[in-house]
């Protein structure tokens, strides 16, 4: 052959371009919707492959906290519960997320300071009435 044709290629596998980066995420997939979104005229082949690395640490972030919410509950799944507690707790999560909305993630336990009973000081002697309301 002089060079033409499929050659050179025919024995190689191709890699994706996840593969190559290291990644989970799908980096053609995150080119497509690059591409196809119209958010520039012209996406460098960087992008992607930087947008998925961001998302992948991200999930990889939220996964990790949630799971371990979830086994602070003894759970063996992650529910919303346990990302809406995992996303609330941490602060920088917090920030980025928070005029995001779980479904069935429920707010963080809180009682505000001023509904919680008051400390007695003089209980120790001569204490009478309902002992049911003490804490």
């Amino acid at each position: 052959m002089s060079g033409r044709g499929k050659g050179k290629t025919a024995g190689k596998k191709s890699v994706s371009r996840s593969a190559k980066a290291g990644l989970q995420f799908p980096v053609g997939r995150i080119a497509r919707y690059l591409k196809k979104g119209k958010y520039a005229e012209r996406i460098g082949a960087g992008a992607p492959v930087y947008l998925a690395a961001v998302l992948e640490y991200l999930a990889a972030e939220v996964l990790e906290l949630a799971g371990n919410a979830a086994r602070d509950n003894k759970k063996t799944r992650i529910v919303p519960r346990h990302i809406q507690l995992a996303i609330r707790n941490d602060e920088e999560l917090s920030k980025l997320l928070g005029d995001v909305t779980i479904a069935a993630g429920g707010v963080l336990p809180n009682i505000h300071a001023v509904l919680l009973p008051k400390k007695v000081a003089g209980k120790g002697k001569g204490a009478s009435g309902s002992v049911s309301q003490e804490f």
